[in-house]
Protein backbone atom coordinates (compact mmCIF):
# COMPACT_ATOMS: atom_id res chain seq x y z
CA UNK A 1 0.00 0.00 0.00
CA UNK A 2 0.79 3.90 -0.26
CA UNK A 3 1.17 6.10 2.55
CA UNK A 4 2.03 9.80 2.80
CA UNK A 5 4.36 11.30 5.59
CA UNK A 6 4.39 15.12 6.41
CA UNK A 7 7.47 16.67 8.52
CA UNK A 8 8.10 19.90 9.40
CA UNK A 9 11.37 21.84 8.00
CA UNK A 10 13.70 23.56 9.59
CA UNK A 11 15.78 25.83 7.54
CA UNK A 12 18.24 28.61 8.00
CA UNK A 13 17.66 31.86 7.01
CA UNK A 14 19.70 30.96 3.41
CA UNK A 15 17.81 27.86 2.80
CA UNK A 16 14.85 29.90 3.57
CA UNK A 17 15.53 32.39 1.23
CA UNK A 18 16.62 29.42 -1.15
CA UNK A 19 12.66 27.66 -0.96
CA UNK A 20 11.15 31.25 -1.99
CA UNK A 21 13.36 31.32 -5.04
CA UNK A 22 12.62 28.10 -5.52
CA UNK A 23 8.57 28.60 -5.45
CA UNK A 24 8.91 32.04 -7.24
CA UNK A 25 11.11 30.43 -10.08
CA UNK A 26 8.64 27.30 -10.51
CA UNK A 27 5.76 29.79 -10.37
CA UNK A 28 6.97 31.76 -12.93
CA UNK A 29 7.62 28.84 -15.12
CA UNK A 30 3.48 27.44 -14.17
CA UNK A 31 2.18 30.58 -15.63
CA UNK A 32 4.78 31.36 -18.73
CA UNK A 33 3.68 27.74 -19.88
CA UNK A 34 -0.07 29.04 -19.54
CA UNK A 35 0.65 31.89 -20.94
CA UNK A 36 2.38 30.33 -24.24
CA UNK A 37 -0.97 28.05 -24.12
CA UNK A 38 -3.14 30.31 -23.95
CA UNK A 39 -1.57 32.25 -27.06
CA UNK A 40 -1.38 29.50 -29.04
CA UNK A 41 -5.12 28.25 -29.19
CA UNK A 42 -6.22 32.43 -29.73
CA UNK A 43 -4.24 32.16 -32.77
CA UNK A 44 -5.94 31.72 -35.89
CA UNK A 45 -4.10 28.10 -36.09
CA UNK A 46 -5.87 27.17 -32.87
CA UNK A 47 -2.61 25.57 -32.30
CA UNK A 48 -2.97 22.80 -29.43
CA UNK A 49 -0.32 22.25 -27.15
CA UNK A 50 0.62 19.55 -24.87
CA UNK A 51 3.23 18.90 -22.09
CA UNK A 52 5.89 17.04 -24.11
CA UNK A 53 6.09 20.26 -26.27
CA UNK A 54 6.89 22.26 -23.13
CA UNK A 55 8.76 19.75 -21.72
CA UNK A 56 11.06 19.51 -24.26
CA UNK A 57 12.00 23.63 -24.37
CA UNK A 58 12.87 23.04 -20.70
CA UNK A 59 16.49 22.98 -22.27
CA UNK A 60 16.89 25.87 -23.40
CA UNK A 61 14.80 27.99 -20.84
CA UNK A 62 17.59 26.68 -18.33
CA UNK A 63 20.41 27.67 -20.61
CA UNK A 64 18.68 30.82 -21.43
CA UNK A 65 18.53 31.36 -17.88
CA UNK A 66 21.08 29.91 -15.74
CA UNK A 67 20.58 31.87 -12.63
CA UNK A 68 16.87 31.10 -12.22
CA UNK A 69 15.66 28.03 -14.06
CA UNK A 70 19.00 26.61 -14.69
CA UNK A 71 19.34 26.40 -10.76
CA UNK A 72 16.57 24.04 -10.05
CA UNK A 73 16.48 20.26 -11.05
CA UNK A 74 15.15 19.40 -14.41
CA UNK A 75 12.91 16.55 -13.38
CA UNK A 76 10.91 19.30 -10.51
CA UNK A 77 10.10 21.74 -13.37
CA UNK A 78 8.89 18.61 -15.28
CA UNK A 79 6.33 18.15 -12.24
CA UNK A 80 5.18 21.86 -12.50
CA UNK A 81 4.41 21.44 -16.35
CA UNK A 82 2.84 17.95 -15.61
CA UNK A 83 0.48 19.65 -13.20
CA UNK A 84 -0.60 22.30 -15.32
CA UNK A 85 -1.36 19.61 -18.15
CA UNK A 86 -3.02 17.91 -15.40
CA UNK A 87 -5.34 21.12 -14.99
CA UNK A 88 -6.08 21.45 -18.69
CA UNK A 89 -6.95 17.88 -18.46
CA UNK A 90 -9.64 18.12 -15.82
CA UNK A 91 -11.19 21.47 -17.67
CA UNK A 92 -11.56 19.54 -20.96
CA UNK A 93 -13.60 16.84 -18.88
CA UNK A 94 -15.58 19.34 -17.16
CA UNK A 95 -16.40 20.87 -20.63
CA UNK A 96 -17.63 17.32 -21.86
CA UNK A 97 -19.45 16.44 -19.04
CA UNK A 98 -21.87 19.77 -18.99
CA UNK A 99 -19.97 21.29 -15.61
CA UNK A 100 -18.97 24.71 -15.02
CA UNK A 101 -15.53 24.80 -17.28
CA UNK A 102 -13.06 26.78 -14.79
CA UNK A 103 -10.52 27.48 -17.40
CA UNK A 104 -6.90 26.96 -15.45
CA UNK A 105 -5.56 30.20 -13.67
CA UNK A 106 -2.43 31.88 -13.13
CA UNK A 107 -1.38 31.65 -9.75
CA UNK A 108 -0.04 34.19 -7.81
CA UNK A 109 3.25 33.61 -5.86
CA UNK A 110 1.53 33.46 -2.95
CA UNK A 111 -0.71 30.62 -3.64
CA UNK A 112 1.99 29.02 -5.37
CA UNK A 113 3.30 26.92 -2.51
CA UNK A 114 4.23 23.40 -3.25
CA UNK A 115 7.33 21.76 -5.71
CA UNK A 116 7.49 18.05 -6.11
CA UNK A 117 10.15 15.96 -7.04
CA UNK A 118 9.06 12.89 -8.73
CA UNK A 119 11.96 10.53 -7.87
CA UNK A 120 14.01 10.32 -4.84
CA UNK A 121 17.95 10.62 -6.30
CA UNK A 122 16.77 12.94 -8.63
CA UNK A 123 17.32 16.57 -7.25
CA UNK A 124 16.61 15.60 -3.97
CA UNK A 125 17.44 13.17 -1.17
CA UNK A 126 15.49 11.60 1.91
CA UNK A 127 17.91 11.21 4.57
CA UNK A 128 20.90 12.65 2.94
CA UNK A 129 23.06 12.23 5.75
CA UNK A 130 22.74 8.69 7.17
CA UNK A 131 25.76 9.16 9.24
CA UNK A 132 24.35 12.01 11.40
CA UNK A 133 21.60 11.58 13.99
CA UNK A 134 19.89 14.42 12.73
CA UNK A 135 17.55 13.43 9.68
CA UNK A 136 18.17 15.64 6.37
CA UNK A 137 16.56 16.32 3.24
CA UNK A 138 18.90 17.57 0.54
CA UNK A 139 16.81 19.96 -2.56
CA UNK A 140 18.95 20.55 -5.71
CA UNK A 141 19.80 24.41 -5.16
CA UNK A 142 18.77 24.76 -1.28
CA UNK A 143 21.01 22.45 0.21
CA UNK A 144 21.01 19.63 3.62
CA UNK A 145 17.46 20.83 4.97
CA UNK A 146 17.08 19.74 8.88
CA UNK A 147 14.15 18.09 8.82
CA UNK A 148 11.73 17.25 12.54
CA UNK A 149 10.84 13.45 12.23
CA UNK A 150 8.63 12.30 14.69
CA UNK A 151 7.44 8.77 13.23
CA UNK A 152 9.65 6.43 11.18
CA UNK A 153 9.27 6.51 7.27
CA UNK A 154 8.29 2.57 6.06
CA UNK A 155 8.43 1.28 2.65
CA UNK A 156 10.10 3.13 0.10
CA UNK A 157 10.42 6.55 -0.64
CA UNK A 158 8.59 7.73 -4.26
CA UNK A 159 8.44 11.08 -4.18
CA UNK A 160 9.24 14.20 -2.38
CA UNK A 161 7.63 17.12 -1.98
CA UNK A 162 8.59 21.12 -0.31
CA UNK A 163 5.26 22.84 0.66
CA UNK A 164 4.92 26.18 2.47
CA UNK A 165 1.94 26.59 4.67
CA UNK A 166 2.01 30.17 5.90
CA UNK A 167 5.67 30.57 7.65
CA UNK A 168 5.97 26.96 7.76
CA UNK A 169 7.62 24.67 5.47
CA UNK A 170 7.09 21.06 5.43
CA UNK A 171 8.18 17.66 3.49
CA UNK A 172 5.81 15.32 2.06
CA UNK A 173 7.02 12.19 1.56
CA UNK A 174 4.80 9.65 -0.44
CA UNK A 175 6.17 5.86 -0.10
CA UNK A 176 4.89 2.63 -2.09
CA UNK A 177 4.87 -1.02 -0.54
CA UNK A 178 4.22 0.06 2.95
CA UNK A 179 3.73 -3.10 5.18
CA UNK A 180 0.24 -3.51 6.72
CA UNK A 181 0.23 -3.65 10.11
CA UNK A 182 -2.58 -5.77 11.22
CA UNK A 183 -4.60 -5.16 14.45
CA UNK A 184 -6.17 -8.14 16.10
CA UNK A 185 -9.58 -9.15 15.42
CA UNK A 186 -12.00 -8.07 17.97
CA UNK A 187 -15.34 -9.46 16.46
CA UNK A 188 -17.32 -6.36 16.47
CA UNK A 189 -19.03 -4.47 13.75
CA UNK A 190 -20.16 -0.94 14.20
CA UNK A 191 -22.01 1.49 12.33
CA UNK A 192 -21.82 4.97 12.52
CA UNK A 193 -24.22 8.17 11.50
CA UNK A 194 -22.30 11.26 10.84
CA UNK A 195 -24.41 14.75 12.03
CA UNK A 196 -23.15 18.13 13.03
CA UNK A 197 -25.27 18.13 16.68
CA UNK A 198 -22.67 15.43 17.34
CA UNK A 199 -19.66 14.61 14.88
CA UNK A 200 -21.00 10.65 14.85
CA UNK A 201 -23.18 8.43 16.57
CA UNK A 202 -22.40 4.69 16.69
CA UNK A 203 -25.45 1.99 16.57
CA UNK A 204 -24.54 1.69 20.16
CA UNK A 205 -26.12 4.88 20.70
CA UNK A 206 -22.85 6.33 21.85
CA UNK A 207 -22.49 10.16 20.18
CA UNK A 208 -19.40 11.59 19.62
CA UNK A 209 -19.06 14.81 20.71
CA UNK A 210 -18.39 17.87 17.85
CA UNK A 211 -15.36 20.18 18.66
CA UNK A 212 -16.65 22.95 15.98
CA UNK A 213 -13.27 24.11 16.21
CA UNK A 214 -14.21 26.75 13.03
CA UNK A 215 -17.11 28.17 15.83
CA UNK A 216 -14.95 28.38 18.65
CA UNK A 217 -12.55 30.51 16.76
CA UNK A 218 -14.83 32.61 15.74
CA UNK A 219 -14.59 35.50 17.28
CA UNK A 220 -10.92 35.91 17.02
CA UNK A 221 -11.42 35.18 13.27
CA UNK A 222 -14.17 38.01 13.12
CA UNK A 223 -12.31 40.53 14.55
CA UNK A 224 -9.07 39.90 12.17
CA UNK A 225 -10.93 39.79 8.80
CA UNK A 226 -12.49 43.02 10.11
CA UNK A 227 -9.08 44.39 10.24
CA UNK A 228 -7.99 42.99 7.20
CA UNK A 229 -11.02 44.67 5.24
CA UNK A 230 -9.74 48.21 6.30
CA UNK A 231 -7.36 47.27 3.84
CA UNK A 232 -7.73 47.95 0.10
CA UNK A 233 -8.26 44.66 -1.47
CA UNK A 234 -6.61 45.09 -5.33
CA UNK A 235 -2.86 46.82 -4.75
CA UNK A 236 0.24 46.97 -6.30
CA UNK A 237 2.69 46.31 -3.24
CA UNK A 238 1.23 45.66 0.26
CA UNK A 239 2.29 47.44 2.80
CA UNK A 240 3.98 46.08 6.51
CA UNK A 241 0.53 46.25 8.71
CA UNK A 242 -1.48 44.86 5.59
CA UNK A 243 0.91 41.94 5.44
CA UNK A 244 0.64 41.16 9.02
CA UNK A 245 -3.24 41.46 8.48
CA UNK A 246 -2.98 38.75 5.68
CA UNK A 247 -0.42 36.11 8.10
CA UNK A 248 -3.24 36.78 10.85
CA UNK A 249 -6.38 35.48 8.87
CA UNK A 250 -4.12 32.58 7.62
CA UNK A 251 -2.39 31.36 11.17
CA UNK A 252 -6.11 31.60 12.93
CA UNK A 253 -7.27 28.96 9.86
CA UNK A 254 -3.94 26.97 9.46
CA UNK A 255 -4.48 26.37 13.43
CA UNK A 256 -8.20 25.72 12.56
CA UNK A 257 -6.78 23.03 10.08
CA UNK A 258 -4.57 21.24 12.11
CA UNK A 259 -6.86 21.19 15.37
CA UNK A 260 -9.46 19.68 12.82
CA UNK A 261 -7.21 17.01 11.63
CA UNK A 262 -5.92 15.70 14.55
CA UNK A 263 -9.14 15.37 16.08
CA UNK A 264 -10.26 13.24 12.97
CA UNK A 265 -6.85 10.89 13.45
CA UNK A 266 -7.62 10.16 16.40
CA UNK A 267 -11.23 9.65 15.69
CA UNK A 268 -10.53 7.23 13.20
CA UNK A 269 -7.51 5.27 14.66
CA UNK A 270 -10.03 4.90 17.93
CA UNK A 271 -12.82 3.41 15.73
CA UNK A 272 -10.60 1.09 13.56
CA UNK A 273 -9.10 -0.48 17.09
CA UNK A 274 -12.05 -0.96 18.39
CA UNK A 275 -14.34 -2.72 15.37
CA UNK A 276 -13.73 -5.05 12.82
CA UNK A 277 -15.84 -4.21 10.35
CA UNK A 278 -17.13 0.13 10.56
CA UNK A 279 -20.19 1.07 8.40
CA UNK A 280 -21.39 4.80 6.86
CA UNK A 281 -23.33 6.45 4.78
CA UNK A 282 -22.08 7.19 1.44
CA UNK A 283 -22.26 11.23 1.94
CA UNK A 284 -21.74 13.28 -1.23
CA UNK A 285 -20.43 16.44 0.65
CA UNK A 286 -20.06 18.69 -2.35
CA UNK A 287 -23.36 18.30 -3.60
CA UNK A 288 -24.88 18.48 0.18
CA UNK A 289 -23.01 21.83 0.76
CA UNK A 290 -24.16 23.28 -2.64
CA UNK A 291 -25.64 26.87 -2.75
CA UNK A 292 -29.61 26.37 -3.62
CA UNK A 293 -30.48 27.69 -6.83
CA UNK A 294 -32.19 31.32 -6.86
CA UNK A 295 -36.03 31.41 -7.92
CA UNK A 296 -37.34 34.05 -10.31
CA UNK A 297 -40.07 35.55 -9.69
CA UNK A 298 -42.79 37.12 -12.43
CA UNK A 299 -42.09 40.50 -11.91
CA UNK A 300 -38.36 40.35 -11.88
CA UNK A 301 -37.70 39.42 -8.10
CA UNK A 302 -36.68 36.39 -6.47
CA UNK A 303 -38.76 34.49 -4.51
CA UNK A 304 -37.10 33.09 -0.73
CA UNK A 305 -34.90 29.92 -1.70
CA UNK A 306 -33.67 29.22 2.08
CA UNK A 307 -30.06 30.36 0.92
CA UNK A 308 -29.35 31.98 4.04
CA UNK A 309 -30.85 28.82 6.24
CA UNK A 310 -28.60 26.73 4.23
CA UNK A 311 -25.66 29.07 4.37
CA UNK A 312 -25.75 27.66 7.73
CA UNK A 313 -26.00 24.05 7.76
CA UNK A 314 -23.35 24.33 5.05
CA UNK A 315 -20.71 25.54 7.30
CA UNK A 316 -21.66 23.26 10.10
CA UNK A 317 -20.82 20.18 7.98
CA UNK A 318 -18.01 21.42 6.30
CA UNK A 319 -16.31 22.64 9.85
CA UNK A 320 -17.17 18.50 11.08
CA UNK A 321 -15.38 18.00 7.56
CA UNK A 322 -17.30 14.34 7.12
CA UNK A 323 -15.14 13.92 3.52
CA UNK A 324 -11.61 14.04 5.20
CA UNK A 325 -12.43 12.33 8.22
CA UNK A 326 -14.24 9.25 6.11
CA UNK A 327 -10.80 9.20 3.90
CA UNK A 328 -8.73 9.12 6.91
CA UNK A 329 -10.68 6.27 8.25
CA UNK A 330 -10.39 3.90 5.44
CA UNK A 331 -6.60 4.63 4.93
CA UNK A 332 -6.10 3.64 8.81
CA UNK A 333 -8.74 0.45 8.12
CA UNK A 334 -6.74 -0.82 5.22
CA UNK A 335 -3.58 -0.61 6.91
CA UNK A 336 -5.17 -2.31 9.83
CA UNK A 337 -6.55 -5.08 7.82
CA UNK A 338 -10.29 -3.73 8.81
CA UNK A 339 -13.17 -3.18 6.46
CA UNK A 340 -14.81 -0.07 5.87
CA UNK A 341 -18.12 -0.15 3.83
CA UNK A 342 -19.71 2.93 2.61
CA UNK A 343 -23.69 2.15 1.94
CA UNK A 344 -26.23 4.08 0.59
CA UNK A 345 -27.42 7.13 2.83
CA UNK A 346 -31.18 7.39 1.26
CA UNK A 347 -33.73 6.83 4.61
CA UNK A 348 -30.92 5.84 7.18
CA UNK A 349 -33.14 7.91 9.40
CA UNK A 350 -36.77 7.63 8.23
CA UNK A 351 -36.68 3.52 8.47
CA UNK A 352 -38.51 2.06 11.40
CA UNK A 353 -34.10 -0.08 12.13
CA UNK A 354 -34.71 -3.89 11.45
CA UNK A 355 -31.75 -4.58 13.63
CA UNK A 356 -33.36 -4.06 17.05
CA UNK A 357 -36.68 -5.51 16.18
CA UNK A 358 -38.47 -2.96 14.16
CA UNK A 359 -40.82 -3.39 11.27
CA UNK A 360 -39.11 -1.32 8.49
CA UNK A 361 -41.63 0.92 7.65
CA UNK A 362 -40.38 4.08 5.64
CA UNK A 363 -42.04 7.25 6.29
CA UNK A 364 -41.12 10.90 6.24
CA UNK A 365 -43.26 11.27 9.44
CA UNK A 366 -41.20 8.99 11.34
CA UNK A 367 -38.99 11.39 11.90
CA UNK A 368 -40.72 13.69 14.76
CA UNK A 369 -38.07 15.81 15.67
CA UNK A 370 -34.32 16.31 14.42
CA UNK A 371 -33.42 14.57 17.57
CA UNK A 372 -36.73 11.69 17.84
CA UNK A 373 -37.63 9.10 16.16
CA UNK A 374 -40.89 7.37 16.54
CA UNK A 375 -42.57 4.84 14.12
CA UNK A 376 -45.79 5.83 12.88
CA UNK A 377 -46.69 2.18 12.17
CA UNK A 378 -45.68 0.16 15.64
CA UNK A 379 -44.51 3.25 17.73
CA UNK A 380 -40.95 2.50 17.84
CA UNK A 381 -39.13 4.94 19.56
CA UNK A 382 -35.22 6.45 19.59
CA UNK A 383 -32.95 8.60 19.27
CA UNK A 384 -32.72 9.87 15.53
CA UNK A 385 -29.71 9.60 14.53
CA UNK A 386 -28.88 6.40 17.01
CA UNK A 387 -32.23 4.83 14.36
CA UNK A 388 -29.44 6.29 11.51
CA UNK A 389 -26.76 4.28 12.63
CA UNK A 390 -28.37 1.05 13.06
CA UNK A 391 -30.17 1.03 9.82
CA UNK A 392 -26.62 1.77 8.02
CA UNK A 393 -24.86 -1.11 10.73
CA UNK A 394 -27.97 -3.66 9.36
CA UNK A 395 -27.31 -2.59 5.69
CA UNK A 396 -23.51 -2.83 6.17
CA UNK A 397 -24.29 -6.50 7.71
CA UNK A 398 -26.00 -7.23 4.11
CA UNK A 399 -23.19 -6.11 2.12
CA UNK A 400 -21.34 -8.59 3.97
CA UNK A 401 -23.77 -11.19 3.76
CA UNK A 402 -23.54 -10.33 -0.03
CA UNK A 403 -19.57 -10.98 -0.47
CA UNK A 404 -19.71 -14.42 1.52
Amino acid sequence: MMRAYKFLLHPTARQEAALKAMLCDHCSLYNGALQERRDAYRHTSKTSIKYGDQSAQLKEIRSFDPERQGRWSFSSQQATLRRLDKAFQAFFRRVKAGQAPGYPRFKGVGHFDTVTFPKDGDGCRWDSTPHDRQTRVRLQGVGHIRVHQHRPVRGRVKTISAKREGRRWYVVLVCDEVPTEPLPATGSVVGIDMGTVHFFTDSGGVHKQNPRFLASMAVELTAAQQHLSTFPKRTRRRTKKHRAAVRKVAKLYAKVRRQRLDHHHKTALALVQEHDVIGHEKLNTAGMTKTPAPKPANDGAFLPNGAVAKAGLNKSILDAGWGQFLAILANKAESAGRRVIAVDARNTSRACPLAVGGCGHVAKENRVTQAKFECVQCGFVENADTVGALNVLHRAGLALCAEA
